[in-house]
């Protein structure tokens, strides 16, 4: 499973009994896999004096927008991915490993948001972080978008009929008598079952029409584009009498700087949407990046194919050159808002903890990943039982909806006994 549960424990030795309580039970019963989480003891606690409400961490945070800014920098990978959506998740990693490694892995980094700084300063260094993501999502994706509805709009021209489809790419210059002050050469539609018909008596629709001027050029579904050449004085007197016979001549006028224009738009737009996703010729500008470089600090477990610990993020996508900078933008974007939104859980779980257990500092976080998605209300009743002390009043109104607690306004739903926070990495679905 994709989901992990945060939770934390005072650190007296009472609650430490409880949580190897727990770990016994959840393992004996194959409920959840359990790490610690390390957080480190913030020594400046002067934000917490404004935080009197849970609400206001998630607020001050952006924490549900920060939710969303991942999940739509997953979805747009799989955007530019396109045809091959099915390995979006491989470019899904944070400091080069994949997700679940890294939040079983979890290393504060004391380098990019060092823990002797208040707290609002560390709080301040993401928000900004995020906020320029944000900004430079909006602008790269709006790109992409405007590029792909003109693509999308040249390529709907040379689809549907032969009525409303463009032509540029069906005709040449041998189907047409051009430069001549006399002649013309028109297009006309004929129904499939028209085609005989067509053929004994397009000359005499009308005068000075050319003799065995008619040549078909394509035909769809429903009928056959056909040339044919007549005297310019006559192009009015011709299309009348076509349409009688049900004929239509297409309006269509041969222009070859036009037609050669709208060629060259056309591969520029596809070559550049390719790009966006694979190239062999782009490569990433240095400083494109959002965030300067950082090491990874997680070894990749099992994967030889991983990069080594230590590599930075630019020497990554110096090795990936064949991706196009969209995708490398949104690969290397994403590994810093996947990791900021790991470090906001952890702030969260240290401020909660400190509101619910108090001072001096002494708690035990611990990250449990539920094994199955039939076991997970198992694991809710262990854990409320191992920690029912805690918490009495919230213990029994997790059992008894109608029970309240007293100061509280939140569902009891989302109340235990115990600080949780939730984290699900099911980010494509």
């Amino acid at each position: 499973m994709s989901e992990f549960w945060l939770i934390s424990a005072p650190g007296d030795k009472e609650n430490v009994q409880a949580l190897e309580r727990m770990n016994t039970v959840t393992s004996k019963s194959n409920l959840s896999y359990n790490t610690k989480f390390a957080i480190p003891d913030f020594k400046d606690l002067g934000f917490l004096v404004g935080l009197l409400m849970r609400g206001k961490l998630d607020t001050f945070l952006f924490f549900f927008s920060l939710q969303s800014l991942i999940r739509r920098m997953a979805q747009s990978v799989v955007e530019v991915m396109e045809d091959s959506k099915g390995k979006a998740q491989e470019h899904l990693l944070a400091n080069g490993v994949d997700l679940t490694s890294f939040v079983t892995h979890f290393e504060w980094d004391m380098a990019k948001y060092p823990a002797k700084q208040p707290l609002v300063s560390v709080v301040d260094t993401i928000a900004k972080q995020l906020a320029q993501i944000e900004m430079d999502l909006k602008s790269r994706t709006a790109a992409y978008n405007t590029l792909k509805t003109n693509l999308e709009n040249l390529e709907k021209k040379s689809m549907g009929n032969l009525f409303t489809r463009t032509l540029s790419d069906i005709v040449s210059k041998e189907d047409f008598v051009l430069d001549s002050e006399y002649l013309i050469t028109l297009l006309v539609i004929v129904p499939k079952s028209n085609y005989s018909q067509w053929q004994k008596t397009y000359e005499s629709l009308s005068d000075m029409v050319v003799p065995r001027s008619t040549k078909l050029i394509t035909e769809d579904k429903e009928g056959g584009l056909f040339t044919v050449t007549l005297f310019r004085k006559v192009i009015e007197d011709f299309k009348t009498k076509a349409k009688e016979n049900k004929f239509t001549v297409r309006e269509f006028y041969y222009d070859e700087k036009e037609i050669k224009r709208e060629r060259e738009e056309m591969a520029r737009l596809l070559s550049d949407k390719k790009q966006q996703y694979q190239t062999s010729c782009v490569a990433l500008k240095k400083g494109s990046s959002t965030f300067p470089d950082h090491k990874v600090k997680v070894t990749p477990l099992g994967n030889p194919d991983r990069p080594a610990a230590g590599q930075t993020d630019r020497e990554r996508e110096s090795e990936g050159e064949g991706e196009g900078p969209l995708l490398r933008w949104l690969k290397v974007n994403f590994s810093e808002a996947f990791i900021a939104w790991i470090h906001v859980k952890a702030l969260r779980v240290f401020v909660e903890s400190v509101l619910r257990y108090g001072l001096p500092v002494n708690f035990q976080a611990v990250l449990l990943q539920p094994l199955k998605k039939s076991s997970t209300k198992r694991l809710r009743e262990v854990l409320n039982s191992v920690f029912r002390h805690l918490d009495e009043v919230a213990a029994t109104s997790i059992l008894d909806a109608s029970v309240e607690i007293p100061g509280l306004q939140l569902n009891n739903q989302d109340y235990f006994p115990y600080v949780y926070f939730h984290i699900d990495l099911s980010l494509l679905d």
